[in-house]
């Protein structure tokens, strides 16, 4: 396992947890109570550490290598129903968007998010996660179908940005994302949004227009990464820190302008340290969203989350 640096205190517990329980396996020396010791210790520096993370820390947990990613989440909530559909039916099928079919329980919804890679093979494959105009024309293409049989759309938001490539700009990626953030705001079917990790920029939006939008609590949510803020503003990475700081990105920040609904607990560490409590927290949020939605007529529907974004940024003095 990875830690991040301010897990560092973390990692240092566990590695004398290990030395303690190895000591009572190999020899005669009980070792119960220093075991029971070192846990009691350890608990409370993970309450200490993951209660007061700044929103730069949130950034580092959101990109944690061991996270668990889009396919991870579809592949345990749908188990073997999920069935993957592919290409934009123009130009071709962009493996950093991915969408299927899948069940929950007995409800069938339509599953659209970014991947990412695990190693730099699948990075490269997956294009670290950053969609082409392609990509975003297949999620709409996805949730269309969606639509036509009334199958309400799940999206899972983890992104550094769009691709910003020549070939990408060429091919029309800002049209691409105008055009699925103009027809998800008409789509006829729930839709429930969650950020599971990065929701960069128009990247994360083109597919984030949603009636019910959640984060996850070690995710972020902004029009521009930490990075290329202070690289803008102060023509520097080293602000990094600060940016964080100003851009209210951390899903507290968002709930509090109202930007997004809810936000998913995650397991104490990070979605990566329990992953099957993680998947389990999501799944009942779906259905629970879900539920919420389902009797509305599509006329209602529309309104609603027309309403809901026009509602966005009014402030009253």
């Amino acid at each position: 396992m990875e830690y991040l640096e301010f897990e560092l205190p973390i990692k240092e517990l566990e590695e004398q947890l290990g030395k303690c329980q190895i000591i009572g396996e190999e020899s005669d020396v009980d070792v119960t109570q220093t075991c029971k010791q070192i846990e009691k210790k350890l608990v409370a520096t993970k309450k200490e550490i993951y209660k007061n993370l700044t929103p730069w820390q949130r950034v580092q947990m959101s990109r944690h290598p061991d996270r668990p990613y889009t396919l991870d989440y579809i592949k345990s909530l749908c188990g073997e129903s999920f069935l993957e559909l592919h290409g934009d039916r123009s130009f071709k099928d962009d493996k950093a968007m991915i969408g299927g079919l899948g069940k929950i329980g007995d409800q069938s919804f339509m599953f659209i998010g970014q991947q990412k890679g695990y190693n730099t093979k699948t990075r490269q494959y997956r294009n670290f996660g950053m969609a082409n105009p392609e990509g975003y024309r297949k999620a709409l293409r996805l949730m269309k179908s969606a639509e036509k049989f009334g199958i309400p759309v799940v999206t899972l938001l983890d992104t550094p940005g769009a691709y910003p490539g020549l070939e990408a700009e060429e091919r029309g990626q800002g049209e691409a994302i105008a055009r699925n953030i103009l027809e998800m705001t008409r789509l006829k079917v729930p839709i429930i949004t969650i950020v599971i990790g990065e929701g960069a920029s128009g990247g994360a939006l083109g597919i984030g227009v949603g009636d019910k939008i959640m984060m996850l609590e070690n995710t972020w949510y902004s029009v521009i990464s930490p990075e290329s803020c202070s690289s803008i503003l102060w023509r520097s990475w080293e602000y990094k820190e600060l940016a964080a700081e100003a851009l209210k990105l951390t899903p507290t920040d968002m709930k509090k302008m109202k930007i997004v609904d809810e936000i998913i607990k995650e397991p104490l560490g990070g979605a990566h340290s329990d992953r099957e409590t993680t998947f389990k927290t999501v799944s009942e949020a779906i259905v629970s969203a879900y539920d919420e939605f389902k009797n509305l007529s599509p006329k209602d529907l529309v309104n609603k989350r027309i309403e809901k974004y026009c509602d966005m940024g009014v402030f009253k003095g």
